[in-house]
C-alpha cells in the first residue's frame, strides 16, 4: 500500500502515491490557485518601468500569500512615510530562494512549464525597476516642494489680507476741513455729527456712516416723551440697591427654614432605596403602619425546630379550634 500523502491545494490525504498530482480535480485546484495569485504579479510588472510613490496610509502594510513559498509576502515596500507600489512583491519574485520554490512547485505539482516564468522576475528587470523607483522617488520629492510652496503662498497672501484689514482699522480716518468744504450750515452740522459719531463708535467697529444717519436726513421730527422714572423707586444707575440684593420681609426674621426637614430627607432617602428594589417582590404592598394582632400569621414555628409537617398541621388545627371556642365563651 503506497504511503499517505497530503496534498495542500486539494486540503485532503490520498493513498495513491504521488500520482494524485496528474488528476483532472488537482489540476483544477492549481489553475484556480494560480489565477488567484497571477492578477498581482501583472500588476507588480507593470511597475517595473514606472514606479509609483506614495504617502505611507495604513493600508500599504497589506500581504500577499505566495503559492510556490507557502508563506505571507508583503505587497508594497514602505519606508518611513513613504511607500513604493508593488516594491515589497517584485522584491520577493526576484529572490533566488523564491526561484528554488517556484521550480520545487512546478516539479511538485506538474504544473504548465510555460506558466513559470509570469511567477518570476529576472535580475534585469529587478535593476530596471530599482532605476525607476529612484525617479519616481525624485519627481515625488519635487511635487512635494511644489505643494509647500503653493501652502506658504496662501498662507503669505492670507497674512497679507489680515494686515491690510488691520491696518485700515488702526489708521485715523481724514477729518474734511470745514473751511476749504461748503459754507452752508447744514453741511458743517453734518459734517460735525459725522465726527461725534466716529469718534464714539469703537475702532473695532468699521460700519458705514450714512445707515446710522439716515434719520438724519430725511427731516422727521422726534417728540422728546420725558424720562419714565417711578417716583420714590430708584434704580441701579441712581444708586439704589439693586432688587436682588434686598431681603424679603418673609425671610427677613431669619426663622423660617430653608428647605426640607432632616426627618424628610431621611423618609425619601429610604424611599429611593425602596424604588431600587423589584415592584413584585414579597410585601413590596404592606403597610407597615397598619396594626395586625398577635394571630394574624398562624405559627408554623415547630416545623423548623422538631416533628414532622403533618404534626405541626393538626397540632394548629387542634389550637385553632380551641382559640375559636375561647372566644365563643367569651362572646356568650
Amino acid at each position: 500500500m503506497a504511503p499517505a500523502h497530503r496534498c495542500p491545494l486539494c486540503r485532503q490525504t490520498f493513498f495513491c502515491g504521488r500520482g494524485h498530482v496528474y488528476s483532472r480535480k488537482h489540476q483544477r485546484q492549481l489553475k484556480v490557485a494560480l489565477d488567484r495569485l497571477l492578477p498581482q504579479v501583472e500588476a507588480a510588472r507593470r511597475a517595473i518601468r514606472t514606479a509609483q510613490v506614495e504617502r505611507y496610509v495604513p493600508e500599504h502594510d497589506r500581504c500577499c500569500w505566495c503559492l510556490c513559498c507557502s508563506c505571507e509576502v508583503r505587497k508594497h515596500l514602505s519606508h518611513g512615510n513613504l511607500t513604493v507600489l508593488h516594491g515589497g512583491l517584485l522584491e520577493h519574485l526576484a529572490s533566488p530562494g523564491h526561484k528554488k520554490a517556484t521550480n520545487r512547485f512546478w516539479w511538485e505539482n506538474k504544473a504548465e512549464v510555460h506558466m513559470k516564468e509570469k511567477f518570476l522576475i529576472s535580475p534585469q528587470d529587478y535593476a530596471q525597476f530599482k532605476k525607476s523607483m529612484v525617479k519616481g522617488l525624485d519627481s515625488y520629492e519635487e511635487k512635494e516642494d511644489e505643494v509647500i510652496k503653493e501652502m506658504a503662498a496662501q498662507i503669505r497672501e492670507v497674512e497679507h489680507s489680515r494686515q491690510e484689514v488691520v491696518r485700515s482699522v488702526l489708521e485715523p480716518q481724514a477729518v474734511p476741513d470745514p473751511e476749504e468744504g461748503s459754507s452752508a450750515p447744514g453741511s458743517w452740522k453734518g459734517t460735525n455729527s459725522q465726527v461725534a459719531c466716529t469718534s464714539e463708535r469703537p475702532l473695532y467697529l468699521d460700519l458705514p456712516l450714512a445707515q446710522e444717519l439716515d434719520w438724519m436726513d430725511t427731516g422727521q421730527s422726534l417728540t422728546f416723551i420725558g424720562h419714565q422714572d417711578t417716583p420714590g423707586v430708584g434704580n441701579i444707575h441712581s444708586g439704589a440697591t439693586p432688587p436682588w440684593v434686598i431681603q424679603d420681609e418673609d425671610y427677613s426674621s431669619g426663622n423660617q427654614q430653608i428647605g426640607p426637614s432632616y426627618e424628610e430627607f431621611l423618609k425619601e432617602k429610604e424611599k429611593q432605596k425602596l424604588k431600587k428594589l423589584p415592584s413584585e417582590r414579597v410585601g413590596a404592598n404592606f403597610d407597615h403602619s397598619s396594626t395586625t394582632t398577635p394571630g394574624w400569621l398562624p405559627s408554623f414555628g415547630r416545623v423548623w425546630n422538631n416533628g414532622r409537617r403533618w404534626q405541626s398541621r393538626h397540632q394548629f388545627k387542634i389550637e385553632d379550634v380551641a382559640r375559636n371556642k375561647q372566644q365563643s365563651h367569651k362572646e356568650n
